[in-house]
């Protein structure tokens, strides 16, 4: 199958997996924290200025899932349950056709998502099932520059 970059419009990404290493620390008293890439608050940045929008769906609901999406300037959706109707939702409100989306995820919960959008993408250290269904496996592994390296790959496909 021919990855069709040029014509996405809407990039989500999932957080934990992707924009992270898939781990979680936690102090003493309970308090969650996550180790994130500053190489992909770049790519994000460069993403938008190829004029594709961005979000990131997310299962967890955590202050640090919010506290990241501000600083890159992403809308941000916690909690979902199920990715693919919240996706969906997205693209009726935005009048996105789902072969205008690309979904970025690693793990199984993120698996029917993949599957409706036009684009699936992953980490290289992504769950078996995620690698299988995947469009484009990029070489890095979750939290260590995915977004960035997809904005090296949508930027030569754009040039």
């Amino acid at each position: 199958m021919e990855v069709k970059l040029h014509e996405i419009r809407l990039i989500a990404y999932d957080f934990d997996g992707v924009m992270t290493d898939n781990k979680v620390y936690v102090d003493q008293d309970g308090k969650e924290t996550v180790k994130v890439n500053r190489a992909d608050g770049l790519g994000v940045a460069g993403i938008r200025k190829l004029g594709i929008e961005q979000i990131i769906i997310s299962t967890e609901k955590n202050p640090v899932v919010q506290a990241r999406a501000e600083k890159m300037e992403l809308p941000v959706y916690q909690g979902v349950d199920n990715k693919m109707i919240t996706l969906s939702t997205i693209c009726t409100e935005r009048g996105l056709a789902m072969s205008q989306v690309a979904f970025v995820g690693n793990d199984i919960n993120d698996f029917e998502a993949m599957q409706f959008a036009g684009l699936a993408i992953c980490p290289a250290d992504s769950a078996t099932k995620i690698l299988k269904i995947s469009d484009l496996v990029v070489k890095k592994n979750g939290g260590d520059g995915v977004i960035r390296e997809l904005f090296n790959i949508i930027q030569t496909t754009r040039s």
